[in-house]
């Protein structure tokens, strides 16, 4: 069948509605219903979508009712775990939400380390349930993050040189396809789709609960060390060689930043545009992995690098980004930082458009490196690092400088890209861009869509059209 190309606005026909509510155990949130506006809020307050209805679901029976409900009626449907999406493809104007939030739930085997995690969880509740057992997954940098969103996209976070992305620590997920249908996709059931679901996104269908392999966190050792923007050149050329050459115990992400003004920030720093590396370390010497960088350029102006629970660096940022701010980003994989591409972040560095405003160079080598390019859907394995340039405020007549400084900062460094993006960190940039980012592997993907949803019932997102 071919894909549906046109999107109509759909009638609600009462008698079908209350159909759907009589099925579900969670509620169904329509306009004007006083939890309306709360439920159909987003992450990202730049994105305000009015969907027709909200189906808030309690367990998998509700998710099948409602994606029965979306294919029976024509209605156009969105998935929405935690809402973080930056272009807002967890909402729809006119059409139905899935709202997955009510099913967060967490179960570790602290045997098999293994976490069974339900599709609306949040990675706090992830990082919560398993830090109990001393015991962790890679995924993520904020706790508010929905963990099937970061997850089918990839799963860039903290600890990715050292066990990997989150999708390869996926073990199995379940999921409700667009007939209706409820199956399994792992290595031995489903495996095409357990393929696809591995860094293909929310195309496939409503993933329902994900199995993750978990690792012994006995001991983490991190947090941010900041050093003055006039020696941004200087630490970002030492930063790029240096990372790639690290045992795979120590992670860091390279930023640009303006330190916020407010404590526990150390008040002569207080709204001074930096640059910092926010490390993560594994291992058992601390010592001998600190050390060197902190001679490097003498003591950073401000080192908060120690001993920490995983729950709390996953969390660290939460206060500064709140639910509600104005959010524009753009992102790229990097390969290489040649010194033109440096003199490049130097200078929109200097210009960051407000305090919340920031860059982000996300290592993905290290374990993430090794693994085969074609044994998942992510296609940039030989890349070393996720780029992203990301425009915030909870102002908005701060957006339109926040949206020319975060297009021109791409645009003057694409040329040095790998030529694709994470596609978590896209906004809605048209289906050239999800083919680069998806490259060799997307005429596989356009197979398998065409296989689990012939139709492009699941078309919110970065859509990945039936071949």
């Amino acid at each position: 069948m071919a894909a549906t190309t046109t999107f109509r606005t759909v009638s609600l026909d009462p008698e079908a509605v209350a159909a759907l509510a009589a099925a579900m155990r969670g509620p169904l949130i329509q306009a004007g219903d006083p939890s309306y506006d709360e439920a159909r809020a987003l992450y990202n307050a730049m994105i305000d979508k009015r969907p027709a209805l909200i189906a808030q679901c309690a367990d998998v029976a509700d998710v099948i009712a409602a994606v029965n409900f979306a294919r029976d009626t024509g209605m156009l449907v969105a998935v929405r775990g935690g809402g973080h999406n930056g272009p807002g493809l967890g909402s729809v104007d006119d059409g139905l939400v899935i709202d997955l939030s009510p099913m967060h739930g967490v179960r570790v085997d602290p045997v098999k380390r293994t976490a069974r995690v339900e599709g609306g969880a949040k990675l706090g509740d992830l990082h919560h349930a398993t830090h109990a057992f001393g015991l962790g997954t890679p995924s993520g940098i904020i706790s508010t993050t929905g963990v099937g969103g970061i997850t089918l996209g990839g799963g860039i976070g903290h600890l990715t040189r050292q066990f990997g992305l989150a999708i390869d620590n996926l073990l199995e997920a379940d999921v409700v396809l667009a007939d209706g249908s409820f199956v399994t996709a792992s290595e031995t059931e489903n495996p095409d789709l357990f393929w696809a679901l591995r860094g293909g996104g929310g195309n496939f269908g409503v993933v329902t609960s994900f199995l993750f392999r978990l690792h012994p966190l006995p001991s983490l050792v991190a947090g941010p060390m900041l050093w003055p923007l006039e020696r941004s050149a200087e630490v970002l050329r030492w930063y790029r060689d240096f990372i790639r050459q690290a045992p795979h115990d120590l992670n860091g992400f390279f930023a640009f930043l303006t330190v916020p003004s407010v404590a526990p920030f150390p008040e002569e720093l207080w709204g001074k545009k930096m640059c910092g590396v926010v490390w993560a370390y594994t291992g058992d010497a601390p010592d001998e992995a600190f050390g060197p960088i902190r001679a490097q350029f003498g003591p950073p102006a401000l080192d908060w690098v120690g001993p920490i629970t995983h729950p709390a660096l996953n969390s660290m940022f939460d206060g500064l980004y709140p639910p509600g701010d104005q959010w524009y980003w753009k992102a790229d994989f990097v390969t290489e930082i040649p010194d033109e591409a440096v003199d490049i972040h130097v200078q929109y560095g200097e210009a960051l458009p407000t305090w919340k405003s920031t860059m982000h160079l996300y290592p993905i080598d290290g374990v993430a490196g090794e693994v085969d390019k074609d044994a998942t859907a992510w296609n940039y394995r030989d890349a070393n690092w996720g780029m992203v340039m990301v425009g915030v405020s909870p102002d908005p007549a701060d957006n339109e400088r926040m949206i020319d400084w975060t297009r021109s900062y791409w645009s003057d460094l694409h040329p040095y890209s790998a030529g694709g993006a994470y596609v978590n960190m896209m906004m809605e940039e048209g289906e050239d861009r999800v083919r680069a980012s998806y490259g060799d592997h997307y005429d596989r993907l356009a197979r398998i869509k065409a296989k689990y949803d012939p139709d492009n019932l699941f078309r919110v997102n970065q859509n990945i059209k039936p071949a």
